[in-house]
């Protein structure tokens, strides 16, 4: 499993260093936002916006800075990079359908959203599915190793 365990490294390091930049590059373009939620007292800093009250510029601004922020997948697609280089580091095999949904949703993603490094998140997607073929391929050896028969 070293050869799948260096391709599960890469893919969480991808993870991780995509889901951080995004909020990296959030905290640098919005910060005038961000700071806004501390000054608001941080509870319901970003209102639901289920009253009849017309939407500002500022509102929306305000909305669209939560989603692309906290809001966003940029902090489960951490999570996820950190799980993925704790199973990797454990010997453990991610399942192939992780490393699909993830290469799916980074397709789909960076065909509505181009230019943007949601394809680097689809190489990541393949790292995992094949890790998981040279798992499911080591683990087919080593039954066949174990039947003389």
């Amino acid at each position: 499993m070293t050869a799948g365990k260096s391709l599960l490294r890469w893919a969480s390091g991808i993870m991780i260093v995509l889901g951080a930049g995004h909020l990296l590059l959030l905290a640098l373009f919005a910060w005038s936002d961000i700071t806004g939620w501390v000054d608001r007292g941080v509870w319901a800093a970003v209102p639901l916006g289920l009253t009849a009250e017309e939407e500002t510029v500022a509102s929306a601004q305000n909305a669209a800075t939560f989603w692309a922020g906290p809001g966003s997948f940029a902090v489960p697609l951490i999570l996820l990079g950190c799980l993925t280089w704790h199973l990797a580091r454990r010997g453990v095999a991610v399942p192939a359908w992780v490393g699909w949904s993830l290469a799916a949703w980074c397709v789909v993603g960076g065909v509505l959203l181009v230019p943007s490094p949601y394809f680097a998140g689809t190489v990541a997607g393949a790292l995992v599915v094949l890790a998981a073929r040279q798992g499911d391929r080591s683990a087919a050896q080593r039954e066949r190793a174990m039947d003389p028969a």
